[in-house]
């Protein structure tokens, strides 16, 4: 026997399919969607692009951009990524999604942000971008041969973007140099076990004797 499924109706009488037909989807206004990478390295660099188009020509940024027509936006960030670097099959992670108000100057944009940490690798900058690059990252200051600057110099909102990117990441991309072994705190650390487990041996001997 055929089980009857009940049509859940809304304050109005409508079922939800009635309800999808008859819905006007200009109701609300809508962002445009984008997707930015923060691509970090081995060496302990940045992977950045430089603008080729308005706004911010010139002005180094985080490969990325517009979403198509229901592309998810982690397949926008794979795509972009490519188009722009060259790079791909890279294995991403989310960073945030970023709504500031007026991030960007075109208008309401939304960004979802992903991360990735990779062996470095060659790239080449195509699409909309003039130049691909690695930046060594010292702090907040990013250098590739004589170009300098820092995060603050970047694009749209993209400096927070990697701020947030880099919050618990290895100590070395936060400028942090790891504290150097000494031998001789080593030696005496290393002393002071096997005395103790010396001492606690003749205890156990003394106790069962």
């Amino acid at each position: 026997m055929k089980k009857e499924v009940m049509k859940m109706l809304d304050k109005n009488g409508l079922s939800e399919e009635e309800y999808l037909k008859q819905y006007d989807d200009s109701k609300y206004p809508k962002p445009s969607l984008t997707a930015d990478n923060v691509i970090l390295s081995d060496t302990h660099e940045i992977l950045l692009v430089k603008r080729g188009n308005h706004p911010f020509l010139g002005k180094w940024a985080l490969p990325g951009g517009f979403a198509n027509k229901n592309e998810p936006l982690e397949e926008t960030a794979a795509r972009e990524l490519f188009e722009e670097t060259g790079l791909e099959g890279v294995k991403e992670e989310l960073v945030g999604v970023y709504s500031k108000p007026n991030r960007d100057p075109r208008g309401w944009v939304v960004s979802a942000a992903y991360k990735a940490f990779i062996k470095k690798a060659d790239v080449k900058a195509g699409d909309d971008a003039s130049a691909a690059c690695w930046f060594k990252i010292s702090g907040e200051t990013l250098t590739h041969g004589d170009i300098a600057m820092t995060f603050d110099d970047l694009a749209f909102d993209h400096a927070d973007i990697v701020r947030d990117a880099l919050k618990g990441c290895h100590r070395t991309y936060m400028n942090q140099r790891p504290r150097k072994e000494n031998p001789i705190l080593r030696r005496l650390f290393i002393a002071l076990v096997i005395v103790i487990i010396v001492d606690y041996v003749q205890y156990i001997e003394d106790r069962i004797s």
